[in-house]
């Protein structure tokens, strides 16, 4: 399919794009890298009047390490965070999830901020921003304000964005010290959508699981520390929290599956595990 006829507004700095979007409102999208958007358009799941195309927009493209966070700007793609020297060191788990995101050449286009907007349940980088805490900072003509991860995720493909807010930047803590950070996902092929992802950290005091691509948006479970024997238990406890559903690439019961084994791996490698106890129940 083609997507409905639509006016093309090219906006030259934030200020165009949020002065375009209070006054189309609900009528006006923002493109950035466009890899979540123009799938859409073509199956005329959103048929917006105008595109505002931010790609340009050099006050957007940036990477701000300071005061304990990874601030990146909506212009800014997934390559050039993936290709930073130290982003090993400073957000770890971005540094594990990238390489998991579709193929090469959509990172090269697509952007951090369009895949947190666009709020896909099986994304990576969503579930990443979740599982640590971070934050969404919006922007409209005359205000901004900033949303922490789970206020800002309302389900799938929703999320509190009013229709004149521009998601201007989005915000990963870096990496505490002493914590551990792991990443892993199941997808039918590389570059797939996720049936199941998971993300893991561990630190002094608390473990903290994530989950994608089985509820309706990133779900995050946090407990204090606890032995690997009772792991297996709380991890089971959290599958079935999720609510998993039957659908055409995956049945409920292979969901929770990969929720209990993919998660007692992460949490093992958080905490240093190499026994491979607590394997999950059946389904």
């Amino acid at each position: 399919m083609k997507p409905q006829a639509f006016d093309y507004i090219r906006a030259e700095c934030a200020q165009d794009a949020v002065e375009a979007l209070a006054e189309l409102g609900a009528d006006g999208r923002i493109l950035a890298g466009g890899q979540s958007l123009m799938a859409v358009l073509n199956m005329r799941l959103a048929q917006p009047a105008a595109l505002i195309d931010i790609s340009r927009a050099s006050d957007l493209d940036y990477v701000k390490v300071e005061k304990g966070w990874m601030t990146i700007g909506a212009a800014t793609t997934q390559a050039s965070i993936e290709w930073r020297k130290d982003l090993a060191a400073e957000v770890p788990m971005l540094a594990q999830a990238i390489p998991f995101i579709s193929h090469f050449q959509i990172r090269n286009r697509g952007t951090v901020c369009g895949s947190v907007a666009h709020a896909d349940p099986s994304a990576e980088l969503p579930l990443v921003l979740a599982a640590l805490g971070g934050e969404v900072l919006l922007r409209t003509r005359r205000k901004r304000r900033t949303l922490p991860a789970p206020d800002f995720f309302q389900g799938m493909l929703m999320t509190a964005r009013a229709p004149d807010e521009l998601v201007e930047a989005v915000r990963y803590p870096l990496a505490a010290q002493g914590a551990r950070y792991a990443f892993d996902e199941f997808s039918s092929r590389h570059g797939d959508f996720a049936i199941a992802s998971v993300a893991a950290v561990a630190d002094e005091r608390q473990l903290t699981l994530a989950v994608g691509g089985v509820a309706d948006r990133p779900t995050v479970q946090r407990w204090p520390r606890m032995p690997a024997a009772d792991m297996a238990a709380a991890v089971n406890d959290f599958a079935w929290q999720l609510d998993a559903q039957d659908d055409a690439h995956a049945t409920a019961v292979f969901r929770r599956h990969l929720v209990r084994t993919l998660g007692m791996r992460v949490l093992h490698e958080v905490m240093g595990a190499t026994d491979g106890a607590g394997r999950p129940e059946d389904a």
